[in-house]
């Protein structure tokens, strides 16, 4: 049976993964299983646009920490994509220089739609058949989130993606803009729910999220937040992958981190240190987002969404997919 051994880089706001994996017709075989660092790419970039350069120098530490696993695994190729802060960043060129130069592949910046579409077959590719359809695959980053509808069944596979919106709210984003004392006020706290529900709403006009039976939620803010409302005292993937929590016990779990300082969020073995400074304004975004798609619901169909299901699965799976299936396909 043919296959390819591929290596995928998703390089977002906050954080950088690297995972390498066999794909063949029987799917995907990891190799190096995810490998991430919190880099805070996004460092200041809502406000000057460029990347700072203590920010650049993280980037290229693990840029240079992923050379070395490769230089072990032998790949028959490596797509590092990037998202949100590149895509905002002025000085992006010296970024895709430098990365070049120790990885040997250069970065692509994918606009937020494909970064959606992307997102929603990682998610998707491994759902239970038993979820129900349409899905609403939910991807918080630090820098942009993205609402991805697809997938009924019927006249849409369940990896088909409907419609797909990229919001320019993340948990990076939304601390440095809003939540800047700690813990942030209540004025802070309506201000940026108030910032959040206006991209939202224009979101809603791409996205049907009223027709969603099922939210899946990716990214680090998701699993950490599910990892909490669950009570794990240290973090576990496959305790959080797949795991149903209600939308009650979320809103509680957020709201009781966002108003928490942060010398006792450090306390909590089960939030990654890197992320420490920024799982309020996650949280936050996450709440509003649960909140809407909600109600979104009970106006299209009578009936209120009352949980989601945390996913490990996301960009990294689907760039990982995507491009070891186009590389299959030229063979």
């Amino acid at each position: 049976m043919k296959s390819v051994t591929v290596a995928g880089i998703d390089c977002g706001t906050n954080s950088i993964r690297l995972k390498v994996s066999r794909v063949s017709e029987d799917g995907v075989e990891d190799i190096v299983p995810r490998i991430l660092r919190v880099i805070r790419l996004g460092q200041d970039v809502d406000k000057t646009h460029r990347f700072a350069d203590e920010a650049l120098e993280r980037a290229y530490e693990a840029a240079r920490e992923f050379a070395e696993v490769l230089k072990d695994h032998p790949v028959d190729g490596i797509r590092f994509v990037a998202t949100s802060a590149t895509r905002d960043a002025e000085n992006r060129e010296e970024f895709e220089d430098n990365i070049e130069q120790i990885l040997g592949v250069r970065p692509e910046v994918i606009p937020g739609t494909e970064e959606a579409d992307l997102s929603f077959l990682g998610a998707t590719s491994v759902v239970r058949r038993d979820v129900e359809a349409p899905y609403l695959v939910v991807d918080l980053g630090g820098g942009s989130t993205e609402l991805v509808l697809g997938g009924d069944g019927v006249s849409h596979p369940n990896t088909q993606v409907q419609a797909a919106f990229s919001m320019n709210i993340g948990s990076v984003r939304m601390t440095e803009r809003h939540l800047k004392n700690d813990p942030p006020t209540e004025a802070q706290i309506q201000e940026a729910i108030a910032d959040i529900d206006e991209h939202i709403d224009e979101a809603f006009k791409t996205v049907p999220a009223g027709k969603t039976r099922t939210i899946i939620g990716v990214s680090g803010t998701v699993t950490t937040m599910t990892a909490l409302a669950m009570g794990l005292t240290e973090y576990d993937h496959s305790a959080v992958d797949g795991a149903s929590c209600s939308l009650e016990d979320a809103y509680a779990v957020d709201n009781k981190f966002l108003k928490m300082p942060r010398e006792e969020r450090l306390t909590y073995k089960t939030i990654h240190p890197g992320r420490v400074d920024v799982v309020g304004g996650g949280a936050l975004v996450w709440n509003r987002v649960l909140a809407k798609v909600s109600e979104a619901a009970y106006a299209d169909h009578g009936q209120h969404i009352d949980s989601f299901m945390a996913s490990e699965h996301g960009l990294l799976d689907g760039i990982v997919l995507d491009y070891g299936t186009r590389l299959l396909a030229e063979r």
